[in-house]
């Protein structure tokens, strides 16, 4: 195996590994800790939000932060000493579901969205150091692939555990996933660009919003494709959030069914990311932003009109997602294409501040729809699609030239 093929397994293999300790723990919670002693107020659907909006609360203030340390310091090196880390944080989560503590298991999630925080741009910005200008559409798609793969089996495995809890095999999966992350991390030899010395080094999230909107909006399509992935983020946040209320409420399914129907997202936007990325051919094609958008309006509207069970559910879901990733690659692609040199790591900062900003008005959006409808998830997916269809007519005002024919051919 040649050096950049191995660089390209061991970084995409860390994403999958560190995605995968996420949804785990983040699922664990939704379907272990609900049997817990709660107080009252915490329904399955509130813990559902409490933990996502936990998971990535960090991202909006420390984005700024981890945007400079990938422009300043060594990439690789963030990523090695954030990967150690998880280890503790594990060791902690495990702690929490010893005693049955869901305080600290929450507070787990939050330190673990911190440390994902802390060293997502230069996770990101690795991909063009590893593949270059031409790889990064590639990188992109298959990146993202793996961290929905890490989705996948994570909430899959949750779900299983949750049936047939043992807690040695939790604490099994916690330690050794964290481990093996550290160790994918630890084999990248990457020559990466210059670390910037001098120039951006705001740290305060407004001002750091403010002069990145500026960065950005210099680069054409970098905006555009910002607010693309946010949106995809919230609508995918919202999808998750619902599933898990939708067949273990609405169908009355198992934890382990949910999980299975919930992975059926995971494969969807593993895929579509695939097709994507192959697809684009190392251009960039944004007519794909509103065929993925539409694509999704289809399948949501198709699950509200037919309203199916459990087997064409995961089929309708299997297509949204897919849809979701012919979306959102386009729109990374955007940002990681952006001629900034050092600078993609600010830029990157400012891409997961956003999008995270966007997932917590997301968890908001469906706590307080979930409370005015008592936990109807007809409603929300219908919200769903409200949203789905506000940014595809968004796109048709603000950037008509993603419809145009030339777009689906690249730029």
């Amino acid at each position: 195996m040649n050096v950049k093929n191995a660089n390209w397994t061991a970084l995409f293999a860390a994403n999958f590994f560190g995605v995968f300790n996420d949804n785990f723990l983040k699922h664990c919670i939704v379907f272990i800790a609900v049997a817990w002693a709660l107080p009252d107020w915490l329904s399955q659907a509130q813990l559902v939000s409490l933990i996502s909006a936990a998971l990535v609360l960090p991202y909006i203030l420390f984005s700024p932060l981890a945007g400079h340390w990938a422009s300043r310091y060594s990439k690789q090196r963030i990523f090695r000493i954030f990967k150690l880390i998880e280890l503790l944080i594990m060791l902690m989560a495990s702690v929490a579901f010893w005693f049955e503590w869901v305080w600290l298991a929450v507070f787990s999630v939050l330190i673990m969205g911190f440390q994902s925080c802390l060293y997502s741009p230069a996770k990101y910005g690795l991909i063009r150091d590893v593949g270059g200008e031409r790889g990064v559409s590639f990188g992109s798609g298959v990146f993202e692939t793996m961290a929905f793969l890490g989705i996948l089996f994570g909430t899959v495995a949750a779900s299983l555990l949750s049936d047939h809890y043992r807690f040695w095999i939790l604490v099994l999966l916690f330690m050794g996933l964290a481990l093996l992350g550290y160790f994918s991390a630890a084999r990248l030899r990457v020559q990466e660009s210059q670390e910037q010395v001098g120039g951006m080094s705001v740290i305060n999230p407004f001002r750091f919003v403010v002069q990145s909107f500026r960065l950005a909006k210099a680069h054409k399509g970098v905006n555009a494709g910002v607010l693309g992935a946010s949106i995809f983020w919230l609508l995918g946040g919202l999808v998750q959030m619902n599933l898990v209320i939708h067949c273990v409420q609405t169908l009355e399914t198992s934890n382990t069914v949910a999980g299975i129907v919930i992975s059926c997202a995971a494969v969807g936007i593993a895929m579509g990311s695939t097709v994507a990325g192959l697809l684009a051919h190392g251009r960039l094609r944004p007519a794909m932003i509103p065929i993925g958008l539409l694509g999704m309006a289809i399948s949501l509207a198709l699950i509200l009109l037919f309203q199916p069970g459990v087997l064409w559910l995961s089929v309708l879901v299997f297509l949204l997602a897919f849809m979701g990733g012919i979306f959102e690659v386009p729109c990374l692609a955007m940002v990681q294409r952006a001629e900034v040199g050092r600078h993609l790591g600010q830029l990157i900062g400012y891409l997961n501040l956003i999008t995270f900003l966007f997932v917590i008005v997301g968890s908001f959006i469906f706590s307080i729809t979930t409370a005015l409808s008592k936990d109807n998830s007809y409603v929300v997916f219908a919200v769903i699609l409200l949203i789905t269809l506000l940014t595809l007519v968004y796109y048709a005002i603000r950037y008509p030239q993603f419809f145009a024919r030339k777009s689906l051919t690249g730029l």
